[in-house]
């Protein structure tokens, strides 16, 4: 019997507990022989990360129990954490990195009577020690490859990367000199080094400050030594201005990329002297000469050339958007906005793209023979593990697969939308109206709703099912997430606005949505919020202290002091992204403090909510708190809650239950809604 009741007050089956159980996702999906193996949530566990195989006959188990925790730390967001192999029948062998110590372990599961992981990489006493990342596992060679970051000090710029190779005797667990280094620390950051099939090859990815990855990078080509050191190496794409953010071997030799030189993330042969084989296909030659090559000796020649994006923003090292396979063909994540998952020809150009309902494929490429296994989501489906057969092009779930925890009737459907903002600029968004099956609303009421800005800020909002925004929706509330500018997925262009304008565009940008929605009566213009995670509670506060639009918002582990970010208040990865975002401290300090939050708190008159994990490395908690000190001694009505344990993210479902409810009774406080079924949040005003 459907009933009527005010927007906000709705009875919904969808609880915070809910949304915590089924938070997270399956992540960094592999092939160890005829399994399929991944990474998958426990947030009942302490948020950690395990390692799950699914066999042949399709059974599903967890490889590792507690406390294992499948998790790198390197460039404090990890990357690819694990590799593996078959080994007929002594059955798989397995690397991984314990988030706990960060130290590399072997482990045998099938042997009988095997011990438990036994640890390959020594413990260091110095800064964040040794760290490891985007496993490669060469037992031919009796070795791992894979990225060291080392620690040479207590600060965070104190540290040092290269691609190394551990052995897999064990012979490096206490003797740090034992891990060989096969590439010199000349580049702060690199990717592992992918071997070509010849065995005589290498390519990696590497990048300095200031420059992020979406920035600029470039494609290192180096000869394998008979010791298996890198020789003569030299740099075939990329450059200050030109991001490459993969590149892999073709099963012929031949060297394949992603570049963002047309000003879309596009797939790319690489061909010349020491490279590999020239292209056969009919993409278009552009002959351009790759950065430290002579003139004319490489060759690039573009094998789909599109408008849309075959690659991202290389957030986690070992990111996988293409992956050829031993056909010749190369399955690839792309598209404009939604991605999916698709198989090129690069001899005609021709895209295939799977059949199924997903909307977002994550970087995750993993390839066995004809078949090609990734994780993906859509608006009615949360991240499972799926698997495209490109000999019969079949495509099915084979790994977490998704189970409605309540009837689906209650999930948001969302609007893809393309909303005009200052100066004509063009605005993607994601709305979704509130609903409920069970309930109306009386008259003519507008709903409240709350405007999401996404974290990075070079990132994107997927269209996925996410039972965080089912929460709110299913209870009377409208979300809109909003891919301001600066956002992936749209090209270079778009996502280059907020160079220099970070507090500028996106806080627009997430105004002119807002104002959108209340102007056509989508929303309540009286009861708008905004909330976001990261750079998105940056955005988020930001548009708190600059618009007088919201009547509240929500911070979650947020950006709020720019300056101590600009001289050393954050970690190595992103101690420079501000200068591309802001501009240089030492140039434009009036844009730090003119944009600050922290400056500003005394503007901020509205309410807000900051949730902060208190092991945060990237946002540290001093800053919220000096923040909200600040707005305190204004007056302004405020919550801070911390949470032991979390650090940039939250993984626990204690932590995600809390933080869920605390924010949705901020909400019906502020905009004077009765919610019964959670706390009540204390704002102080001291």
């Amino acid at each position: 019997m459907v009933s009527t009741a005010p927007y906000g007050t709705w009875q919904s089956p969808i609880d915070a507990g809910l949304a915590a159980v089924h938070g997270g996702r399956p992540e960094y999906p592999g092939t160890v022989g005829d399994e399929v193996w991944w990474t998958a949530p426990r947030p009942a566990e302490g948020g950690r990360r395990t390692l799950v195989r699914r066999r042949p006959d399709g059974t599903e188990e967890a490889v590792l129990p507690a406390p294992w925790n499948v998790r790198s730390r390197v460039m404090e967001y990890g990357g690819a954490p694990w590799a593996g192999t078959a080994r007929g029948r002594r059955g798989p062998l397995v690397v991984f990195v314990h988030f706990a110590d960060q130290r590399l372990y072997a482990y045998a599961p099938d042997e009988p009577g095997a011990p438990g992981p036994r640890p390959l990489t020594p413990l260091s006493a110095i800064g964040g020690g040794l760290r490891w990342a985007d496993l490669r596992l060469h037992p031919e060679r009796g070795e791992v490859w894979c990225v060291l970051e080392e620690y040479t000090g207590e600060a965070p710029g104190d540290v040092r990367r290269v691609i190394a190779a551990v052995p897999l005797d064990g012979s490096a667990a206490e003797d740090r000199a034992a891990v060989r280094e096969l590439s010199d620390d000349r580049h702060r950051f690199v990717t592992a080094a992918r071997l070509s099939p010849d065995g005589g090859r290498v390519a990696w990815i590497a990048w300095d400050h200031p420059n992020m990855p979406w920035d600029g990078t470039e494609l290192r080509v180096a000869e394998v030594a008979p010791d298996g050191a890198f020789e003569r190496a030299r740099t075939v794409l990329g450059g200050p201005a030109e991001s490459v953010p993969q590149a892999e071997w073709a099963p012929d030799g031949g060297l394949l990329a992603v570049s963002d030189r047309s000003g879309w993330w596009n797939l790319y042969r690489i061909t010349g002297p020491g490279i590999g084989p020239p292209a056969p296909g009919p993409g278009t030659g552009l002959g351009d000469s790759a950065a430290g090559s002579p003139a004319g000796e490489v060759t690039v020649t573009s094998l789909c050339p599109r408008e849309e994006e075959f690659g991202g923003p290389l957030w986690k090292i070992g990111s996988r958007w293409f992956a050829p396979l031993p056909t010749g063909l190369i399955a690839v994540v792309h598209g404009c906005g939604a991605t999916s998952l698709g198989v090129l020809d690069p001899e005609s150009g021709d895209l295939y793209d799977a059949p199924g309902p997903w909307s977002e494929w994550d970087p995750a490429l993993a390839v066995q023979d004809t078949r090609v296994f990734g994780v993906a989501a859509s608006p009615r489906s949360a991240y499972e593990v799926v698997e495209l057969d490109t000999a019969t092009g079949h495509a099915r779930v084979v790994g977490a697969e998704h189970r409605d925890p309540v009837d689906p009737a209650y999930y948001p459907e969302p609007q893809i939308r393309t909303f005009t903002g200052p100066e004509g600029r063009e605005i993607h968004a994601h709305i979704y109206p509130p609903y409920n099956p069970d309930h109306t609303v009386p008259g003519d009421e507008l709903p409240p709703f709350v405007v999401w800005a996404h974290g990075g800020p070079t990132g994107h909002a997927p269209l996925v099912l996410d039972l965080d925004i089912a929460y709110f929706t299913s209870r009377g509330f409208g979300v809109a997430e909003v891919n301001y500018g600066g956002s992936t997925g749209y090209g270079r262009e778009y996502r280059e606005r907020l160079r220099g304008q970070w507090g500028v565009v996106d806080v627009e940008d997430c105004a002119a949505v807002a104002e959108a929605l209340a102007a056509e009566g989508t929303a309540d213009r009286a009861r708008l919020a905004i909330r976001g995670g990261s750079a998105g509670g940056w955005t988020a506060a930001a548009s708190l202290a600059g618009t007088g639009l919201y009547a509240c918002g929500t911070f979650r582990y947020p950006v709020l002091d720019l300056e101590s970010w600009a001289e050393g208040g954050t970690h190595d990865f992103e101690s420079h992204y501000l200068d591309g975002l802001i501009g240089t401290l030492a140039e434009h300090p009036d844009r730090y403090r003119n944009r600050s939050p922290l400056r500003r708190a005394g503007r901020i008159t509205a309410p807000f909510l900051i949730l902060q994990g208190l092991d945060d490395v990237i946002c540290p908690p001093a800053q919220c708190e000096t923040f909200r000190r600040a707005a305190a001694e204004h007056g302004v009505p405020h919550a801070c809650i911390t949470f032991e344990g979390e650090g940039h993210g939250f993984r626990r479902s204690d932590t995600v239950v809390r933080a869920l409810e605390a924010e949705l009774a901020l909400y019906s406080q502020v905009f004077g809604i009765a919610a019964p079924d959670v706390p009540r949040l204390e704002l102080r005003t001291e």
